[in-house]
């Protein structure tokens, strides 16, 4: 089974103004792509590690052959992250046609957020600080922690992830350069503002209502 890369749910400019088409086209077209290729290449010599799903291989990652577990690591990790990634934005502007995001949650995902971070302001001040003082390239998170069922906010480096040790992703941001540099240079704050324009919370409540 190979790897492929998905398809953008919407345009590359659909986000505008606050993500740029271009920074759109070159963070999927080529720096997702690359992932998806260098995973399928790791894998090429391990026919029973194709038959894994993505979230499998990253779960099981101390049985993937130490010759290529960095590989898969980092690049099944790019691929799993950008996936959810794109699916976690929707337009907001564009027309009648596009669907329009919601500026916050509702039903159980809203009550559960408010319940544990107090409020969804406090929820998205949080969110955002991690995602403004996280040191380097990596990820912010919204998951459930598999321990207790919680809701959880956390940073991973790189392109280490949530599903690596048995949470349950809901919601990401990417905070590598290449995924704001072309349009916000070194303002990541200004960025992740912006991105709660596009946060697309019918897709993170769809998953967070499965069992």
């Amino acid at each position: 089974m190979k790897h492929e890369l998905p398809k953008l749910p919407y345009s590359y400019d659909s986000l505008e103004p606050f993500i740029d088409a271009k920074t759109m086209e070159i963070h999927h077209d080529k720096h997702h792509q690359a992932y998806v290729n260098k995973l399928n290449e790791a894998l090429a010599d391990y026919p029973a590690l194709q038959e894994n799903t993505l979230e499998e291989l990253l779960q099981s990652l101390d049985k993937v052959p130490a010759e290529i577990r960095t590989a898969v690591r980092n690049n099944g990790g790019g691929h799993f992250s950008h996936s959810l990634f794109w699916n976690v934005m929707a337009p907001k502007a564009g027309g009648e046609s596009v669907q329009q995001a919601q500026d916050e949650p509702k039903g159980k995902l809203a009550t559960d957020i408010i319940n544990t971070f107090g409020s969804f302001q406090n929820f998205k001040d949080e969110f955002s600080k991690q995602a403004n003082g996280l040191f380097g390239s990596g990820w912010v998170w919204l998951y459930v922690d598999k321990n207790d069922g919680k809701l959880k906010i956390g940073q991973t480096p790189g392109h280490d992830n949530p599903v690596m040790i048995g949470n349950k992703p809901l919601m990401v941001l990417d905070v590598w350069e290449h995924a704001y540099y072309l349009k916000y240079q070194n303002r990541r704050p200004e960025y992740t503002e912006a991105w709660w324009n596009v946060v697309n919370w019918d897709y993170v409540e769809s998953i967070y209502n499965q069992n």
